[in-house]
């Protein structure tokens, strides 16, 4: 387990009271019950950006706090617990990474502050099928003497309706699958030829679909080099799967908490429920799962961190641990509440939906098993 500094302790205090006293899940309920476009409570975002945690990965001088990726998780875990929904992740974590490892001082100095105040929000349009798959980028992006013209779609974008700015993997050479030919993008919300609409997911956030039908965009909208954005696709990426994987650590953890508690207090055959020893080994099974699963997402936000060469083997890692620890223990959340557990009044079944939306974001277990398997040699 990471030793975490007495900063990092006092933020994750800070988050776990702030998300269960101003963000519980009864306020995503409410969220969820009005159908909001956005999927997350304005003035909630608005506190977050107060309280510095759309700063944690930003440079001081353009506006954060650089306090590194294994504090930012801190926060997500505690915000994972309550099903707090807010921007912070796409656009405080993996936006403002694509723009401090791919952008220019002008990006930098444009965008990194309005993110790091909450005033603007950023997010990624990357994938167009139902899978994840960078390389299978089919979206072309044409030359022109003013810039480029974008032509394509983009599906479940996180965010997608709320955010001011896309970064968007577009091909500006080569074939579907290839890793040469792909460039970044950063495009605002606002341009001629741009649409989103909105998909209505299990899990009550903000996603849209993309159309950019001949979108013009500047040169100086180029993020990174031209045809070579593939390497920073991929490390954006990774920050998101490890951030992701610190969310998910959060939702199972609380799911673990509640089925805990439950398992004390529910009383049959006039004793608790969790005195029985098939119920108790497998509480027992869950708890070793879920610190397996922590020393996994520690160890692939401190690799972030310390730019390890093995970052992305590490963050493939713990997206897949934190993917399968979740889907076992929302399902056992399910099971060992019973028939409780099946209704919309109770909270589980809001957990078991987030579960399964967070697998699929940015890589299921397969693709990332399969990734970390090319990265050891197989």
């Amino acid at each position: 387990m990471a030793a975490l500094t007495e900063e990092q302790t006092l933020l994750k205090e800070q988050a776990k009271t702030w998300a269960r006293e101003e963000a519980p899940v009864a306020k995503f309920r409410e969220l969820r019950d009005r159908q909001t476009e956005s999927g997350f409570d304005k003035a909630a975002w608005a506190a977050m950006g107060e309280m510095g945690w759309t700063g944690i990965l930003i440079p001081e001088d353009q506006g954060g706090v650089a306090m590194g990726h294994l504090t930012f998780g801190v926060v997500l875990e505690e915000l994972g617990r309550q099903l707090t929904a807010s921007p912070l992740l796409a656009s405080a974590g993996t936006s403002a990474c694509a723009i401090l490892l791919g952008g220019d001082a002008t990006q930098k100095n444009e965008w990194l502050p309005a993110i790091a105040d909450g005033s603007r929000i950023v997010t990624l349009a990357i994938d167009e099928g139902p899978r994840h798959a960078p390389q299978q980028t089919a979206m072309n992006a044409v030359s022109t003497d003013a810039g480029f013209v974008l032509n394509g779609q983009k599906v479940h974008v996180i965010e997608g309706l709320s955010a001011d700015a896309f970064i968007v993997a577009a091909r500006t050479s080569g074939q579907p699958g290839e890793e040469e030919g792909l460039s970044l993008f950063l495009v605002s919300a606002d341009q001629t030829g741009l649409s989103r609409n909105r998909l209505i997911t299990a899990d009550s956030r903000g996603y849209a679909n993309l159309e950019f039908s001949d979108v013009e965009v500047p040169s100086s909208a180029l993020l990174g080099e031209l045809d070579q954005g593939n390497p920073l696709l991929e490390r954006t990426l990774d920050c998101g799967r490890a951030h992701l994987a610190a969310e998910m650590l959060g939702v199972a953890a609380q799911s673990f908490d509640m089925t805990l508690d439950y398992l004390k207090n529910r009383v049959q055959f006039g004793q608790p429920i969790g005195s029985f020893q098939a119920l108790g080994h497998r509480a027992s099974n869950l708890y070793t799962e879920m610190e397996k699963t922590r020393s996994c997402v520690e160890a692939a936000l401190q690799s972030l961190d310390d730019d390890a060469d093995n970052a992305a083997e590490l963050c493939s890692l713990s997206k897949c641990k934190a993917g399968q620890f979740l889907h076992h223990m929302s399902n056992e959340l399910i099971q060992m509440h019973g028939g409780i557990g099946m209704t919309d009044e109770y909270d589980a079944g809001l957990y078991l939906k987030r579960a399964r939306a967070l697998e699929f974001e940015f890589g299921n277990q397969a693709f990332h098993r399969d990734r970390f398997a090319s990265f050891r040699g197989f």
